[in-house]
């Protein structure tokens, strides 16, 4: 739950998302898009350890476009947000946080584009 909400928060912190979709276009919900533009924080996992943690988050990019572009342009300001340094998660000292992945796929009705980025962090519970 931290890494989605620092996530979030950093997103909609970020000048160059919120340039490509609102703030209020964040958010951690189920379902297809009601917007336009759109990042839904999806699916999570948390793998543990003796000592780390990792934590995963899939960040679901939508954008009402026939195209792939867009959506590539926000999973890329998305990127650039998320390897900024340091990072606060509640209750755990962050080791290293990244996107690790992008894949782009076309809703099957062709009228969205579809974004899906995976980020990893690596934690350790605070004592």
């Amino acid at each position: 739950m931290a890494l989605q909400q620092a996530v979030g928060a950093r997103l909609a912190a970020s000048a160059a998302v919120t340039a490509l979709v609102p703030a209020d276009g964040i958010f951690d919900r189920s379902g297809r898009p009601e917007l336009d533009r759109c990042i839904i924080i999806g699916e999570g996992q948390s793998v543990y350890d003796d000592f780390y943690g990792t934590a995963y988050a899939t960040l679901h990019v939508w954008v009402k476009e026939g195209g792939l572009a867009t959506s590539k342009e926000i999973a890329g300001a998305c990127r650039d947000a998320l390897k900024d340094r340091p990072w606060a998660l509640a209750g755990y000292v962050t080791h290293d946080l990244r996107v690790t992945s992008a894949n782009f796929i076309r809703d099957i009705a062709g009228e969205y584009s579809h974004g899906i980025v995976a980020v990893r962090a690596v934690v350790q519970e605070r004592a």
